[in-house]
């Protein structure tokens, strides 16, 4: 059984991201406090692989797993894609108008916010969405509240007050695999890259002219900013392609030349959409 690190409490999206990529037959999850720890757990090996958020679809970049992509030296090797439904959940004893708080994870409260308006209720942040439908169980809280799963509820059994609260429908969450090893060729997969220019007109536009020259079709670009100099940026990128096929190769060659710095942190099999 492969071992695989997620980010909260049983119930979460990220386990739920991790059997929807491996299937639960062929898996032990491990749930770990934070991001950094799944992290140097696979980089101690502890587990096999680790599973982190990347991007939300309504609300953009999870700016901490870019960051420590930056700083490990572990691999993306896969992609997994989530459709989130959050529900809002308490004890079988609590009744919708009695709630006075609302738990869960900032992430999912930004995403829920314009249910949350309606309610007359105080909202708290926690590490986990799960994590909130354990804590409400834990502490036996008759007037709280959580944004979780339909999983965590049944986990920890609480029941669902509302179904699909997301500001959106169309709310999906992209997983980054991690490991050590890098991946084969598949013929339908993407590669991210991280890199930096000097700060002179023109020079984003000269190292992103080496992906157009040769048709590579960029599926993502974010910046970051530096920690070591203020107002100066890494650009985190995404492209179809693995960074063994020819074109993408030759790119990543070129890049070197026209980068102050540049780190590929790795090529994986796309998700499916």
């Amino acid at each position: 059984m492969l071992r695989v690190a997620f980010q909260g409490e049983l119930g979460a999206f990220s386990e739920e991201a991790a059997n929807a990529y491996f299937s639960p037959r062929t898996i032990t999850t491990y749930p770990l406090k934070t991001l950094r720890r799944i992290f140097e757990s696979v980089e101690n090996r502890t587990v096999d692989y680790g599973i982190v958020p990347a991007e939300n679809s309504l609300e953009g970049t999870v700016n901490e797993t870019y960051d420590l992509l930056l700083e490990s030296p572990l691999r993306i090797c896969g992609e997994s894609k989530l459709r989130i439904d959050h529900c809002l959940m308490a004890l079988p004893s609590t009744q919708a108008r009695q709630l006075s708080v609302v738990y869960s994870h900032p992430q999912a409260l930004a995403q829920c916010s314009r249910f949350l308006e309606t309610l007359d209720v105080r909202i708290e942040s926690t590490y986990d969405t799960a994590g909130s439908a354990k804590l409400i169980v834990d502490r036996k809280l008759e007037n709280a509240g959580a944004i979780a799963s339909p999983r965590a509820a049944q986990l920890y059994g609480l029941n669902i007050l509302q179904m699909h609260i997301a500001n959106l429908e169309d709310n999906f969450t992209r997983f980054y695999v991690i490991g050590h090893e890098d991946t084969t060729p598949t013929g339908t997969d993407k590669t991210t890259l991280v890199f930096a220019t000097k700060h002179t007109p023109g020079s984003l536009y000269r190292a992103l002219r080496e992906l157009a020259l040769r048709e590579i079709n960029l599926t993502k670009i974010e910046s970051r900013p530096m920690r070591t100099t203020p107002w100066e940026y890494r650009f985190f990128v995404e492209f179809e392609g693995h960074q063994t096929d020819t074109p993408c190769a030759e790119a990543i060659d070129a890049l070197r030349g026209s980068t102050t710095f540049l780190k590929v942190l790795g090529s994986y099999r796309r998700a499916a959409s």
